[in-house]
């Protein structure tokens, strides 16, 4: 099965990092369409065990038909990676050495119009991910306050214009209810017009998208608890695709990795502490022009790794 569903970005690197082996298990954080999860699989033949978690049910079944061949080696989870933790330890497995989260949304996502992720696509404001929860795009658009909304903006867009845009959506919504991202499009369009029309647009919708599925608590959540998963000497993975989600991985290798904590007065030394991590990567790794041209999503794509040093 080829990789329509979503293609896997810096594949090979993943496995550079994860070195799969036949008596081992790994976690795929997030399945879409399991073009990463097949490479672990076939890497790890013929005894590597996967576990595969991931929120959307469309990618569940989906990556479930792809992966058959490996039914007696692949364990599908459909839950938020920020519960990895708790699923990991129901299924009674030991000897993880790699986690992988490759963050985001996935293609099919944004290409499907009825999941309401894309503004090039009309359709009904949703964003979900996990199609159970209660609460979706228009929900947000909708009920919060201009306040809130232009801290959403500001905060998961880094939108300038997040002020005059959140005042224009409450104006919109006094007169009917903003139900379709193409109305939604237009509004944006009537504060900042053509010139700057599709960057606002990207920055709006990513922002609405992280606010609906708590995206940046949950990955916060979901690096705490890969930790916890993993054996000591196993590796932690995480492809990131804007700066808000990068900063937060960097920051927690950084946090994990210390040896010292400042004591807070000039006079005194700082504590020694145990790292429990140990990062592989001084920089992230990015795409090759190759790789960019194959999948312009790519481009934006920065991966961290790191070893676990102690439980």
């Amino acid at each position: 099965m080829t990789d329509d569903f979503h293609t896997p970005v810096l594949a090979d690197v993943v496995l550079s990092f994860l070195q799969p082996a036949q008596d081992a298990v790994y976690v795929d954080a997030t399945l879409g369409g399991g073009g990463h999860a097949e490479r672990i699989l076939k890497a790890s033949s013929p005894g590597g065990i996967l576990v595969a978690f991931d929120a959307d049910a469309e990618a569940i079944q989906y990556a479930k038909t792809r992966l058959r061949e490996f039914s007696d080696r692949l364990f599908t989870v459909h839950d938020n990676f920020s519960n990895m933790g708790k699923k990991v330890k129901e299924l009674n497995l030991r000897n993880i050495k790699g986690v992988l989260l490759d963050l985001g949304v996935s293609s099919h996502q944004l290409d499907e119009a009825a999941r309401g992720f894309s503004f090039q696509r009309a359709h009904r404001l949703d964003m979900r991910m996990d199609q159970r929860a209660p609460r979706d795009a228009r929900e947000v658009v909708n009920a919060c306050t201009a306040e809130r909304l232009t801290a959403i903006f500001r905060q998961y867009g880094e939108e300038q214009q997040s002020k005059r845009i959140a005042r224009r959506i409450v104006e919109a919504r006094s007169r009917q209810p903003i139900e379709t991202t193409d109305q939604l499009s237009d509004i944006v369009r009537s504060v900042v017009g053509r010139r700057f029309l599709q960057k606002t647009l990207a920055r709006v919708f990513q922002a609405l998208r992280i606010e609906v599925n708590n995206e940046l608590e949950n990955l916060k959540s979901a690096l705490r608890e890969s930790l916890d998963v993993l054996d000591p000497g196993g590796r932690l993975v995480v492809i990131a695709y804007h700066s808000l989600e990068d900063r937060i991985v960097k920051d927690f290798f950084r946090e994990q990795s210390r040896r010292s904590i400042p004591s807070g007065h000039k006079y005194l030394p700082d504590h020694a502490v145990e790292p429990r991590l140990r990062v592989l990567t001084r920089k992230p790794v990015v795409a090759e022009q190759a790789e960019i041209h194959l999948n312009p999503r790519a481009r934006s794509a920065k991966l961290r790794a790191a070893e676990k040093l102690i439980t």
